[in-house]
């Protein structure tokens, strides 16, 4: 799925905000989708395992051994040895780390961006709306990995330089999603309640407002989070990102890429491991989306 189109996704929720105040049965019609639940179980292993590394991994993932090199899954080596005799289970394991946590930290930097933007553009309206929109309607125009790969390309290789040009290139979506929220939740009578009781118009924002659009973000980031993993990822596999010997799973199909003939495993323990998780995370942000999503609960 596109950016384009998981936006015109997220666009079409602002009625998300009519079923917020009743958490509980949305979380209860979420946790009885099976296929949602497999999402998440699946993206929570996977996190755990990243995160419980030291302890699961069996080997030193730096450790090189020339003589054991490429070769195959065994007993001593799961998921066999890359071209340096290091273990690609150790690798895959402490690359998780990596990947899922500037994937996470990515997707929350810009979701704020957009959650802040987008509500003071739609809030506010007039000359800031109209600027902020034209803002969006640019960037939005442009590649959005072409344009985070031309910042990356002037600040230099490096993860810290990926993360900066991802979280400044990739917000416009979110903050266009939140607009469009925050112009119908404006309009609403307990906004024009809380003006008539005398309530700042700050307050109405941060109180009233902002808690009644977060099902949309919720909804774009949770299904923007594969498409996140494989921007980063894709930074790696370039040479941009993490550089050697950290391991991080779009440089290890980076190195591996060579050896796809005679030792296929190299690609497909950090493949397999990056398509489970954008799997999961789609399978989890459509559960979402059908959970909280009022009109959907009245076509079924």
């Amino acid at each position: 799925m596109s950016r384009l189109e998981v936006a015109a996704a997220a666009q079409s929720l602002p009625a998300l905000a009519d079923d917020l105040h009743t958490g509980r049965p949305a979380w209860s019609r979420l946790l009885r989708d099976p296929t949602a639940v497999a999402g998440l179980v699946v993206v929570v292993l996977l996190a755990v395992a990243a995160l419980l590394a030291p302890w699961l991994a069996p080997h030193d993932p730096d450790s090189v051994d020339v003589v054991n090199k490429l070769t195959g899954p065994h007993r001593a080596h799961p998921l066999g040895t890359d071209e340096l005799g290091r273990d690609v289970l150790s690798r895959v394991l402490f690359a998780g780390r990596v990947s899922l946590a500037t994937t996470f930290v990515v997707a929350a930097a810009i979701s704020l961006i957009g959650l802040v933007v987008g509500a003071l553009a739609g809030f506010r309206g007039g000359l800031t709306d109209a600027t902020v929109s034209r803002l969006v309607d640019v960037m939005m125009s442009l590649p959005s990995f072409l344009l985070a790969l031309a910042v990356t390309a002037a600040l230099g290789p490096g993860l810290g330089h990926v993360l900066l040009a991802a979280t400044v290139t990739w917000w416009a979506t979110y903050a266009r999603v939140v607009r469009a929220a925050v112009l119908v939740e404006r309009e609403r009578p307990y906004v024009e309640a809380a003006r008539a009781l005398g309530t700042s118009e700050r307050r109405i924002l941060v109180r009233h407002v902002l808690p009644n659009v977060v099902g949309p973000l919720m909804v774009l980031t949770t299904l923007e989070l594969g498409g996140v993993l494989l921007g980063l990822t894709a930074f790696s596999f370039l040479g941009l990102g993490v550089q050697q010997p950290t391991p991080e799973w779009g440089a290890m199909l980076s190195d591996g890429r060579s050896y796809l003939s005679t030792a296929p495993h190299l690609l497909l323990a950090p493949g397999g491991c990056i398509f489970l998780v954008v799997l999961g995370c789609n399978l989890f942000g459509d559960g979402l989306r059908d959970a909280l999503d009022p009109r959907g609960r009245i076509r079924r």
